[in-house]
Parts: structure tokens; C-alpha cells; sequence
């Protein structure tokens, strides 16, 4: 346990951040227009549509047998964590509610623009759950089944996250115009891809593969010039048959067009191939 306290003293304040922000998108943006959501929330959010539940209550009522099956299932660890996420969530769910009702948060309304709900919706949304899957945590519900689902019968937890998704807001369809639908799919595609950028997009970096004649000069002049390291492979040309080196270096985004210049001067001849990294680790990197 005394292991676990550091890490856990910086992962639980961050889940809790990320259920605030996610929280506050689900109540100013997507509930007063009308708008879905996806997984667990998006039943909770047809209940307050249909039978006036609120959102707070909901969300745990229909996670309780979700976490005794996950108890048995995945072990208290994994779903401790949903457990954590989800009373989270619902503990702002609730003050948010408290804070609308005594007039202190005005939620954004809309009769005509609907889309720009639905883009501010996903980029709060998707940075919430971003910042809450980023530090290990989940909110439940779809989350859970996903993983049941994938630890039992090796299905893709991609792939039964979207079918949930779309099945739930599918059946929105029953309470809610059809165009809404169409503007939830937009919220969604947004936080999508918000919450792709907080886990990987905001950390990514850029690999450069240098194929040489000369890899330790290569090296050597890299690491001298940009303050980087580098590490050489052997490689042989497919068609030539020719013995060659490979020069793999990591840098960041902003470095790149620096160290081209720098292995063009080095060796004009060189074939260099640059691709995408995410979530680099070590020295002159994340140390985490």
C-alpha cells in the first residue's frame, strides 16, 4: 500500500478533474439541447429525457451491477478504478445540478446552432475523458463491459465500445429529432479525437530514420549538434545487396526541420524516413 501512495495521490486528483470537466460538458452542453452521449451516460441521459431522472442518480443506479459483475469477473483492482470514476462523475454530476437549480451556472441554450453545442460539447467532453483515461481511470459502464466482454470471449474492446455507442444513441431516435442525432454524431467525432490528442497528441514527438553509409559519423554528428541520441542497425539493401546502417533518432515535433537540415549536410545522399511516436518515455522525455 505505502508503494501505491504516491502513484495513487497523483492519478485520483486527476480522474476527479477529468469527471468535473466531463461532468460540466454533459450538464451545460448536452442535456439543455437535447443532445446524446454515448455508453452508460448516454442510458442515463435518455432516463432524464423520458422519466425526468437526474443524472447524478442514474449514472450510479445503472453502474451498480455492472461493478458486482466486474468484481467477479476483472478483479477489484481494474474495478476499483470504474468504481472511483464513476462515484466521481456522479458527485459532480450532482453539484452541477445543485449550482444550475440555485442559478449559478447558466447552461447554454440554443435554438438555432446547434452545431456549435455540439462542437463545445465534444471538446468538453473528449478533454475530460481524455485527462480521465490518461491517468488510468474510467467512468464505467461501456468501459466495463468492454473489458468483460473482450477477457471472456476476446473480443475487441473497440469494437463493442462503438456497437454499445451506437445502439444507445440509435434508441434516441425514439425521444429526440433526428437532426440532434446528427449533431451528437459531430459531438462524438469531437471527442474522439479530443480525447485521442490528450492521451497521445499532446506528448507526440517525431522519429527519424536515417539509412547511411556512414552511421557513426551520422550519430556522432546528431548527438553532438542536437543534443540527442541515437541508435545505429545494421541493415542490408533488398535489391542492391549492399551493407548499410540505420540511424534512429527521436525528437520532438518542433526539432525536426533541424535535424534534416543536419543530416542533409552530413550526408546529401542519405534516405531518411520520418514518422509519428506517442507517449515517448525516458531521458529528454516524459521521466513517467
Amino acid at each position: 500500500m505505502n508503494k501505491r501512495l504516491p502513484f495513487l495521490l497523483r492519478t485520483l486528483p486527476m480522474v476527479m478533474l477529468g469527471t468535473a470537466i466531463y461532468a460540466f460538458g454533459l450538464q451545460y452542453f448536452i442535456v439543455p439541447n437535447m443532445l446524446m452521449e454515448g455508453g452508460v451516460t448516454g442510458i442515463a441521459i435518455l432516463f432524464n429525457y423520458a422519466l425526468g431522472w437526474p443524472l447524478s442518480i442514474s449514472t450510479i443506479v445503472l453502474n451498480i451491477p455492472l461493478f458486482i459483475v466486474g468484481w467477479l469477473v476483472l478483479g477489484r483492482a481494474q474495478t476499483g478504478y470504474s468504481i472511483f470514476g464513476t462515484i466521481s462523475l456522479a458527485l459532480f454530476l450532482a453539484l452541477i445540478e445543485k449550482m444550475i437549480a440555485a442559478g449559478w451556472i447558466v447552461p447554454f441554450r440554443t435554438s438555432n446552432d446547434y452545431i456549435l453545442a455540439a462542437l463545445y460539447a465534444g471538446v468538453t467532453l473528449g478533454t475530460g475523458l481524455g485527462i480521465v483515461f490518461r491517468f488510468g481511470g474510467t467512468t464505467g459502464g461501456a468501459d466495463i463491459i468492454a473489458r468483460i466482454a473482450s477477457k471472456m470471449k476476446g473480443w475487441s474492446m473497440g469494437q463493442i465500445i462503438l456497437t454499445l455507442d451506437v445502439v444507445i444513441i440509435g434508441l434516441s431516435l425514439f425521444y429526440i429529432p433526428k437532426e440532434k442525432v446528427l449533431y451528437t454524431l459531430v459531438a462524438v467525432y469531437i471527442a474522439s479525437r479530443m480525447i485521442d490528442f490528450i492521451q497521445d497528441g499532446a506528448y507526440a514527438a517525431k522519429a527519424l530514420s536515417v539509412f547511411t553509409d556512414d552511421g557513426e559519423h551520422m550519430a556522432a554528428v546528431i548527438t553532438r549538434e542536437m543534443d540527442r541520441g541515437a541508435t545505429i542497425f545494421a541493415a542490408k539493401g533488398g535489391y542492391s545487396g549492399k551493407q548499410k546502417q540505420v540511424v534512429y533518432c527521436v525528437v520532438a515535433r518542433h526539432e525536426i526541420r533541424r535535424l534534416k537540415t543536419i543530416v542533409r549536410s552530413s550526408d546529401p545522399h542519405a534516405f531518411i524516413v520520418i514518422s509519428d511516436v506517442h507517449d515517448v518515455l525516458g531521458e529528454g522525455f516524459k521521466t513517467e
